[in-house]
């Protein structure tokens, strides 16, 4: 029955990717020669030129997405996923499209109708898709479409996997058993229970039993999926990737990748940039006042580690007395700490003399918001006495980060700062790096343990 009803909703999104392909390709037309952002030089071709291209459009498509797997069933991947599968599906079509039209016709087709095709078909893809995945999720979370699941094993593999489940209903599976011994039924309850799928989660001192689960289910047409039990080992987030047929699980896997990590470097770019010009008077002040009350350099630059374990030169404002920072390895200001001048003093408790770190920024050495950058002498020990401690440079180093939002700063607990860094890598989102940053306005420039 849900293999049936499979083919049936792969049928009826392919239905829908079909009217949406064909209207963008014959709406293009329309824009091309309507709208007023291209002028029109070459006069007006034949509407029926274009309309007779659609059907060789519907079948590249259908033939692209068909090979990039868009019409499997997963009803466990995530939107923005299948999202960007779809655009990724999309352009491959449109660079065959493109190829086809331009290499092998005699008769070139206009650029603008390819490019309002390429921009209006990827945006009505997604936008369609989207409705049509959360329509079926309200459908799931009353009860409709359900799906029976077996679990087979039994620790804390089956139940995270059972708390995700219930967590998201509109995913439309059901729990009909969890299998935690007596493996030899298994067969038996999928024949008299209408199973759908099996979720294998065996602990690891259950793998030799997995051999016999699959070769009892051998003949079973239903869908098998193994769970594996690395989840004490994960430590960031989880992904599989597929390797030429052999699936590889990464364990400590950052979400700040591909586009994510290409708009997040954009933002950084953009604001620090900003940030300079409009701080620059204050950097001028900064500086003179620092010449005048004390002797030495207005900048101090330090190394520090950042992405990947790079080391960088970070930059501050001098707040030092020249000589006194203590070189490598150099413990952190104390409150009273006689090194400091008295200008120093008061740019480190409002944080005025990282303002130059906006540079650091700009480079891309740092981000606006990640976890502090510390130096590679403290990295060293720290790396030995802190459980995790490295995996704070999977993403880059920043201005301000959740551990010093949260009064984490300065000489305070390094457990609770690790604690907060991986916090932030886990549930990284565009979303949360704007909450950092208004919280940084609000309560992040002046802290009790800026000394």
């Amino acid at each position: 029955m849900l293999k049936r009803y499979h083919h049936i909703m792969g049928g009826f999104f392919r239905g829908v990717d079909v009217i949406v392909i064909a209207t963008c390709w014959l709406a293009s037309y329309w824009m091309r020669f309507n709208l007023p952002f291209f002028e029109v030089t070459k006069g007006f071709p034949k509407f029926a030129t274009y309309a007779a291209l659609a059907p060789l459009v519907v079948i590249l498509w259908m033939m692209v997405f068909s090979a990039m797997r868009v019409y499997r069933p997963r009803r466990m991947l995530r939107r923005t996923h299948e999202a960007h599968l779809l655009i990724k599906s999309h352009g491959v079509a449109m660079l065959f499209f493109i190829a086809l039209t331009y290499l092998f016709s005699e008769y070139k087709y206009s650029r603008g109708v390819m490019l309002y095709f390429g921009v209006s078909g990827g945006f009505s893809l997604v936008l369609f898709r989207l409705v049509l995945r959360n329509s079926l999720r309200v459908m799931r979370r009353r009860g409709y479409n359900q799906k029976n699941v077996l679990i087979v094993g039994s620790g804390g593999a089956v139940d995270t996997l059972k708390w995700k489940i219930e967590k998201f209903p509109e995913l439309g599976i059901r729990i009909s058993r969890v299998l935690a011994d007596g493996f030899e039924q298994v067969a038996g309850i999928v024949r008299s229970e209408n199973i759908d799928q099996v979720l294998i989660a065996l602990p690891r001192h259950q793998y030799g039993e997995l051999d016999r689960i699959l070769r009892d289910l051998n003949d079973e047409m239903i869908e098998i999926q193994l769970v594996p039990d690395v989840h004490e080992y994960v430590t960031l987030g989880c992904e599989v990737e597929d390797f030429d047929g052999m699936p590889i699980v990464q364990l400590n896997d950052s979400p700040l990748g591909g586009w994510n990590a290409v708009f997040k470097r954009m933002t950084d770019a953009a604001v620090s940039l900003l940030a300079l010009l409009v701080l620059l008077p204050l950097f001028a002040v900064i500086a003179l006042l620092i010449k005048l009350t004390s002797r030495g350099p207005v900048f101090y630059s330090q190394d520090r580690m950042g992405l990947d374990g790079r080391v960088f030169k970070m930059v501050k404002f001098r707040s030092m007395k020249p000589g006194s920072d203590g070189g490598i390895g150099a413990g952190w200001t104390r409150k009273d700490d006689d090194r400091r001048t008295r200008l120093g003093s008061f740019l480190r408790a409002t944080s005025m003399d990282e303002l130059p770190q906006f540079w650091n920024v700009f480079r891309g050495d740092m981000s606006l918001v990640g976890p502090r950058p510390e130096q590679p002498f403290f990295v060293q020990q720290f790396k030995r006495q802190i459980p995790f401690y490295m995996l704070r440079h999977k993403v880059k180093a920043g201005l301000t980060g959740w551990a010093q939002v949260n009064g984490w700063r300065g000489d305070t607990s390094l457990d609770k700062r690790i604690e907060c860094d991986l916090y932030y890598i886990k549930n990284w989102s565009h979303t949360l790096d704007l909450k950092i940053m208004f919280m940084t306005v609000w309560r992040g420039f002046i802290n009790k343990n800026a000394y």
